[in-house]
């Protein structure tokens, strides 16, 4: 039998073993993350498996795909956009007409000191403007029932359409970074996305205006129905007592298989673009610049350009997949954004999956998903049991006890050992 199929069945036989030993709510709640998780590995293995770009800022372009469902589905706040929306578009379109002056007059005129001094007056006289506009905006609109409200809210349409939306303000930034960032060595590429990512994260908890920052986004809408409407639903609770079910389970699991339908699509789509893609010659080209760029540039192509489009993309994929996690959750919350699981963790997939081959990616993160979800809980159980013989209270058991909650890092970091010892191309390696 084909060794990529053994592997996807022996990973699919574990999440039915976590069905049958635990439950299926919680087989599918970790099989949902383990697709937007391997779509965001799909993300990254188009930037490094095909153009060898080294992105440690995940975090941040997961994070505007999240802000993406704030921006488009929650309603907007009447009072907030009364008090202080209009002086706020105002200010953002100040600053951008600076940005924007500032870097057609250093294109435009001749290096010099005069140059200089008119690049230093535009951003003085546009810093103090942008001032004057926003810190009133703000400081109204966030005054508006902190409690609940305090930002502009959204444009209160279908959560679906923040999806593409999230890939896009992705995209955006990846473009206005990528202009700045690559032509830098891989090393400080990678120190300038990281610092980047923490910028965007930074801005995303401060500006309560426009998310309520650290207050979080809860009460999302949802593309599914909500659990209590289906156990209200006299059809329902028949279809589900015809199948042995309680309502409350059932419609649990309904919804999770809805989400689940969803994000299977949006995965199966991505792996076809992406197939399509690596074997086109644009794919080609760009595995030639990766594997030498001083040969792809003798040819006639250009570096700088390639690589830009390619880490637009895979942070464009990215972005979706923050927003499908941001609707998935039901909350935007800006503080949970940390590199250990948004950045560290799917590069782990997809070292492990195989760089440079999606469907490496794909398995790369299911497994490392289930894993990262599963380990803490059976390690408790086997310390659990190993510790039965010490006695109640013994300083051994306690601290083995107490250690539980660190083998998930152990974990991580004895399958990255073991496959890069023993497949260091990954478990499905590119051909």
């Amino acid at each position: 039998m084909n060794r990529n199929a053994l592997l996807f069945g022996f990973v699919a036989l574990l999440y039915i073993a976590t069905g049958f030993m635990q439950s299926w709510n919680t087989a599918l709640a970790i099989f949902n993350m383990g697709l937007i998780s391997a779509i965001m590995a799909l993300g990254v293995n188009i930037q490094w498996g095909y153009a060898g770009l080294f992105n440690v800022g995940i975090m941040g372009f997961v994070a505007l795909g999240g802000l993406a469902t704030v921006l488009v589905s929650m309603p907007p706040v009447t009072a907030a956009w009364e008090a202080g929306g209009a002086r706020m578009m105002a200010a953002l379109a100040v600053g951008a007409a600076t940005v924007a002056i500032g870097v057609l007059s250093y294109k435009r005129m001749k290096a010099g000191r005069r140059r200089t001094l008119a690049i230093v007056a535009i951003f003085a006289v546009g810093f103090v403007l942008y001032g004057m506009l926003f810190n009133p905006a703000r400081n109204a609109i966030e005054a508006i029932n902190p409690a609940s409200t305090g930002y502009l809210g959204g444009l209160g349409l279908p959560i679906l359409l923040s999806w593409p939306v999230g890939g896009l303000l992705a995209a955006a930034a990846a473009w206005l970074i990528g202009k700045t960032a690559l032509g830098l060595r891989s090393d400080y590429l990678a120190i300038a996305t990281l610092g980047i990512a923490e910028i965007i994260i930074a801005v995303l908890k401060n500006e309560d205006w426009l998310d309520r920052g650290v207050k979080n986004v809860v009460g999302l809408p949802r593309p599914v129905p909500w659990e209590v409407d289906l156990q209200q639903s006299a059809a329902f609770v028949e279809r589900a007592a015809s199948l042995g079910l309680d309502p409350t389970t059932a419609s649990s699991l309904w919804v999770k298989l809805l989400y689940s339908g969803l994000f299977a699509t949006v995965l199966v789509l991505m792996i076809l673009l992406t197939q399509l893609a690596l074997k086109s010659p644009w794919g080609r080209m760009m595995r030639a610049i990766r594997d030498n760029e001083t040969a792809a540039e003798a040819m006639g192509k250009d570096v700088t350009r390639r690589h830009l489009q390619i880490f637009v993309l895979g942070s464009a994929i990215c972005g979706i997949a923050g927003a499908m996690m941001t609707t998935l959750d039901g909350q935007f919350t800006p503080g949970t954004y940390q590199p250990l699981r948004f950045t560290f963790l799917i590069w782990v997939m997809v070292i492990v999956g195989g760089s440079g081959s999606n469907w490496g990616s794909v398995l790369g993160g299911f497994l490392i998903w289930w894993l990262w979800s599963q380990v803490e809980p059976i390690g408790g159980a086997l310390m659990n049991l190993i510790t039965m013989p010490l006695p109640a209270g013994s300083a051994l058991k306690v601290h083995l006890l107490d250690s539980v909650q660190h083998i998930r890092l152990l974990t991580m970091g004895v399958v990255l050992l073991l496959v890069l010892r023993f497949s260091p191309r990954g478990l499905i390696p590119e051909k």
